[in-house]
């Protein structure tokens, strides 16, 4: 068992703001190049946020859904992308503390180990095999595959000897092809391209079914009592990933602020923008919105926190309200971000200026699934309605 000493959320946070100006100074790199900066990733891994959901008993910190809100959102004020892809590896060590102790004592041998992940199967499919199963297909949007070791998979068994069912299994990324289309208009450096599996053998130990993942169901003896696996998959999910939208708005305020003194409105008699009445309005109902979001994230947290400490049951409503949570802050963030940008006058459309790249980045956030305010709160309400939440994403 590791002995390594676990840092406090202040001194997570001390790491994170170190690290800061590189982020920011290899952001626009990562864009061009469509993947994290080399130099980045070595940060992070300095910093040690890849270690904050991975078990003590490997060198992790188990941080708490409170700490990983709070780093992930002054990882995103430095660089959302950064702060997507260490919040995807973030729910997989998670996900994979649930997965029998021999399997997590292969991928963690790295305390610091990359780790990437799909939920959906893709058009994956397995077969039975002597001793495993056999996987070909491929999975989209594999946040930060280019720079990850082990990749969690997910693929519908097709059981000779029943129905078919979706399981999941850690396989080497190396063991993978990658496909480079991860061309898009934001999150461009969170790397998240295809990854296909062509014949691959995965050995039976490393499989589970999807179901007993997303209903946080440990099969590790090792780990069964730990109080960070008591709570839902999504729920888990969405407390790792909240602080991205949260950070990357406050991203836009910073920039707003650090551009405003001096800066003149175009065409009126304003010689100073601080002194419009407009600007005084738009800025006070950007910052509440955000400040807003901010509740929504701390509450998600909250609540994932204090349940996990009890081990209560989750309500079906408490899991709604989770997803309910991230698409409010998801929604509030962008709409604060879209104020701020268009109050930024021309000059901001210069890809210098990172006022523009943020908002596409905080947009491409909100056209995630599992962020999309409008189906999160469609699923809160068909909750709190009494109906089933039409999906078992919850």
């Amino acid at each position: 068992m590791s002995t390594s000493v676990v840092p406090t959320r202040e001194q997570l946070l001390q790491r994170v703001s170190e690290i800061a100006p590189v982020l920011r100074a290899n952001a626009a790199w990562s864009v061009e190049n469509r993947r994290l900066h080399e130099e980045t990733v070595a940060a992070l891994t300095a910093a040690g946020v890849f270690r904050m959901r991975t078990p003590l008993h490997y060198g992790g910190y188990e941080s708490d859904a409170q700490t990983m809100v709070e780093v992930v959102t002054e990882l995103a004020r430095a660089d959302g992308s950064a702060a997507w892809v260490v919040s995807s590896s973030l729910i997989t060590a998670w996900a994979l503390g649930l997965f029998p102790d021999e399997v997590q004592d292969a991928v963690f041998a790295d305390p610091d180990v990359r780790l990437c992940a799909t939920i959906g199967p893709g058009n994956a499919t397995a077969v039975p095999a002597p001793g495993g199963i056999v996987v070909n297909g491929s999975w989209p949007f594999v946040s930060g595959a280019p720079n990850s070791q082990w990749q969690q998979i997910a693929a519908i068994f097709l059981d000779p000897e029943g129905q078919p069912y979706p399981v999941m299994a850690p396989v080497p990324v190396a063991e993978l092809e990658i496909t480079d289309d991860w061309h898009t208009t934001g999150l461009r450096g969170t790397g998240s391209v295809t990854t296909t599996a062509k014949d691959l053998f995965i050995p039976q130990e490393r499989v589970l079914p999807v179901p007993l993942v997303l209903g946080g169901q440990s099969v590790s003896k090792r780990h069964a009592d730990t109080p960070m696996y008591r709570a839902p998959f999504i729920t888990v999910g969405a407390a790792t990933t909240v602080g991205v939208c949260v950070g990357m708005a406050k991203a836009v305020q910073d920039e707003f602020f650090e551009r405003l003194p001096g800066r003149k409105i175009t065409y009126t008699e304003y010689a100073d923008q601080s002194q419009a009445p407009v600007t005084h309005l738009r800025v006070a109902e950007a910052v509440m919105k955000i400040d807003e979001a901010q509740f929504h994230a701390q509450r998600l947290a909250g609540l994932v926190d204090a349940k996990c400490a009890s081990g209560e049951t989750w309500e079906m409503t408490e899991r709604g309200r989770s997803r309910a949570d991230e698409g409010a802050a998801t929604r509030l963030t962008l709409e604060a971000a879209e104020i701020l940008a268009a109050a930024s006058g021309g000059g901001s459309a210069y890809t210098k200026v990172p006022i523009q790249r943020i908002v596409n980045d905080l947009q491409t956030f909100g056209l995630h699934a599992m962020m999309s305010p409008d189906v999160n709160a469609e699923t809160y309400g068909r909750i709190l309605c009494g109906l089933e939440p039409n999906t078992y994403y919850i």
